[in-house]
């Protein structure tokens, strides 16, 4: 079952679209797959400020219902208030294309909502900025456990990212520091 969503880009200078982007990455963290545990209180409160000097940052939250009149404000009535789903992207370059990409980095649904359509949505938002950014490919990164993720990202057309089959296909790594 697909709900009616309202996708909203959000502006990380308005104060509901900062509270409710905080309250969906910190739900995130919390899931197993965020690493289960709470985001501090620090990085809550400074993280929309940042967010908001970052040119190559875009978010958007997803809400139930139609969109409002004024498109610049978030949802306001009561069967839109809660926010349903976030996404965090992130334009980067391919080096190989000479052009813009842009990588998802955070995604959550409401674990109410989850299989309804939310995560397509979004995803289907990131992907029409991408492609108004003229970037060449959509990227982001999941954990090969999280079987959930993985069927919603296959279902929007995300493979395994692979230059050449006798090499394996690529996989993320990390340094702390």
């Amino acid at each position: 079952m697909n709900l009616d969503l309202y996708i909203h880009r959000v502006d990380y200078r308005a104060p509901k679209d900062g509270l409710h982007l905080r309250q969906l990455l910190d739900l995130y963290a919390r899931d197993p797959m965020g690493g289960a545990e709470p985001l501090a209180a620090s990085v809550l409160e400074r993280l929309c400020d940042d967010l908001a000097r970052r040119p190559d940052a875009a978010s958007f939250l997803a809400y139930r219902g139609a969109e409002p009149s004024h498109p610049s404000s978030a949802p306001t009535n009561e069967s839109t208030n809660e926010p349903l789903g976030l996404i965090n992207c992130f334009e980067g370059y391919s080096t190989f294309k000479a052009q813009p990409l842009l990588n998802v980095h955070d995604i959550v649904v409401h674990p109410e909502v989850r299989g309804q359509g939310v995560a397509q949505a979004l995803l289907a938002a990131a992907q029409q900025l991408a492609i108004e950014r003229g970037c060449c490919k959509l990227t982001l990164e999941v954990l090969s456990g999280n079987t959930i993720a993985m069927n919603a990202y296959d279902r929007f057309g995300f493979k395994h990212y692979q230059l050449d089959p006798g090499a394996g296909h690529a996989v993320l790594l990390q340094k702390w520091l």
